[in-house]
């Protein structure tokens, strides 16, 4: 069995409490995202490589999207001797918290080469006219 290292060599040793960069947990893995905005949304792109679209469950909870899924080790022949493992299975969660309002309605998510594209619409902001009162009414 190939020991992971519980950080980079020379990495900063906080980054194992704050599970950063992949380096945290041996039992989970976290995938990298992009977040970016969009004329009309914002758009959070997960990288699940290998990872099937029946394996990953996106929630929307007020402003943070959780993802969370797994990837499987793929089947076939059975390892005999490893000589380099760096690709990660197993149990993986990303939570994003998103600071620009966005309609929790509407969010999609699809998974397309490898690629988990969460598209979280922007909320349009809502105008109404208000009706100004008169506390003197015309003629008194």
């Amino acid at each position: 069995m190939v020991e992971r290292p519980s950080r980079p060599p020379g990495g900063d040793p906080a980054q194992d409490l704050l599970d950063e960069g992949g380096w945290g947990s041996a039992d989970r893995w976290r995938p990298s995202l992009d977040v970016f905005e969009t004329e009309k949304a914002i758009v959070v792109r997960v990288e699940l490589g290998g990872v099937r679209g029946t394996d990953v469950k996106v929630t929307v909870d007020d402003d943070a999207v959780h993802v969370r899924g797994v990837r499987r080790p793929p089947g076939g022949a059975e390892v005999m001797r490893p000589h380099r493992m760096e690709i990660a299975f197993g149990p993986f969660e990303r939570t994003i918290r998103v600071a620009i309002p966005f309609d929790r309605d509407t969010v999609v998510a699809s998974l397309e080469d490898g690629f988990l594209t969460v598209t979280l619409p922007r909320r349009q902001p809502s105008r109404r006219r208000i009706e100004v009162q008169n506390e003197n009414p015309e003629g008194d």
